[in-house]
């Protein structure tokens, strides 16, 4: 029985996504729970499945779409078996050949700028219907810069209002200029035009302010020397790290000024009762921020674990939709990359955002004498529509008060 394998639920927020990759073909044999194709979103990259086990008879949106939730990839038949029956010629795709009987002459492999730039089977199509050229239309939106149908199409626009005489739309072709053979124009991922976007809209949108503050750490790296191992024999391995001082620290600073940790909705305010702790890390596409759902709730060794599974999962590219949204307050760590001072910028919807930097020895007076110092800059960039100087500066000092001196997180205070 044929099954519609459809676009999924895609998150908070997410609506569309571009087809990236199929992983299998017209024709093939699968068993349930294989991973059909790759779709590329805003934020992260997301396997579709087969529901059942069957052949893939159908591939309907092609490699480079632009497809929406509900919308049908392909055409799955669970009674089929391999060999029974033909693979249907793809809408929007191209089925393989039938293999010849004789002797296959190969053609040579292409230039590595061609392959960059080859289009895919729907833009083929309308290339070849209209007799332009890949060069023409330059590099495309499609994955490794495989061009789209819908790049071929924006070409043939810009040229029709060029002929009609249409002011403002000029013939401008989108390969890379060539003015200077030095420059490489590479076009943004999908992820990286929404983190632009996303990161423009805050400033934009909000009255962002940022106050600064600095912290010794002499107590915390001392009580991760003396407990580290400790930690770790206990806690299944969990690495006893700086990132869940600050965590805890910023929970409990956000009890105290629970502005901090709202968020603006039109008119309203909306006060959290919780912390849902976004945690920023790079990965290979750029920066995502995943969430530690209810952090105000968990101890030192689960946040430790929950912050390094991330961690891992970033760098693979396996988080989901749902692990980047719905947080309350955020913490970005630029000294990992050896930033001494920085003016982070809000993730909307949320009012605040900690920067923390690198840890640097520097002289500071303590008790009237000149000591060297494990220092870091701490900052807090805020929405001053909703946050006020006063609480942006207090929160920031209760963080520097628990980190300075970690008995306070322990006993909550």
């Amino acid at each position: 029985m044929p099954t519609e394998i459809k676009v999924p639920q895609l998150g908070e927020s997410v609506t569309t996504a571009t087809v990236a990759r199929w992983l299998k073909k017209p024709g093939e044999t699968v068993v349930a729970d294989t991973p059909l194709v790759e779709l590329e979103t805003d934020k992260v990259t997301v396997e579709v499945n087969a529901p059942d086990a069957g052949v893939l008879t159908e591939i309907i949106a092609a490699e480079g779409a632009e497809v929406e939730v509900g919308a049908v990839l392909a055409v799955l038949d669970a009674d089929a078996a391999r060999g029974d029956a033909p693979a249907a010629m793809p809408r929007g795709g191209v089925n393989p050949p039938p293999r010849p009987s004789g002797p296959v002459s190969r053609p040579a492999t292409p230039p590595s700028d061609i392959v960059a730039h080859a289009p895919l089977p729907a833009a083929a199509k309308l290339m070849t219907e209209n007799q332009i050229t890949a060069k023409e239309v330059g590099k495309g939106e499609g994955k490794d810069g495989r061009i789209t149908k819908g790049d071929v199409q924006a070409f043939l626009d810009r040229v029709s209002s060029a002929a009609s005489g249409k002011p403002g739309a000029p013939v401008e072709s989108k390969a890379p200029r060539e003015d200077d053979p030095r420059v490489e124009r590479v076009r943004m991922t999908r992820l990286r035009r929404t983190i632009a976007a996303r990161l423009k809209e805050a400033q934009n949108t909000a009255a962002m302010l940022t106050t600064f503050n600095e912290v010794d750490l002499t107590a915390v790296i001392a009580l991760r020397n003396e407990y580290r191992d400790v930690f770790e024999k206990k806690h299944n391995g969990a690495r006893l790290g700086f990132m869940s001082f600050f965590v805890k620290a910023c929970v409990t600073a956000l009890r105290e000024f629970p502005a901090v940790n709202a968020e603006i909705d039109g008119e309203d305010i909306l006060y959290k009762n919780f912390v849902h702790m976004g945690i920023a890390v790079g990965g290979p596409n750029g920066l995502v921020v995943p969430v530690i759902r209810d952090a105000d709730q968990m101890g030192f060794a689960a946040i430790e674990l929950a912050i390094a599974d991330f961690g891992k999962r970033a760098r693979e590219g396996t988080l989901k939709l749902n692990e980047l949204a719905g947080g309350t307050f955020s913490i970005t760590n630029g000294g990992i990359y050896g930033s001494l001072l920085s003016t982070p910028i809000l993730n909307p919807p949320q009012s605040a955002i900690l920067g923390m930097h690198k840890i640097q020895e520097r002289p500071i007076a303590v008790a009237g004498k000149v000591e060297i110092r494990p220092m870091m800059y701490l900052a807090v960039s805020y929405d001053h529509r909703i946050v006020d100087g006063r609480e942006a500066v207090s929160f920031l000092v209760r963080v520097k008060e628990g980190i300075e001196d970690p008995r306070r997180l322990l006993l909550d205070l």
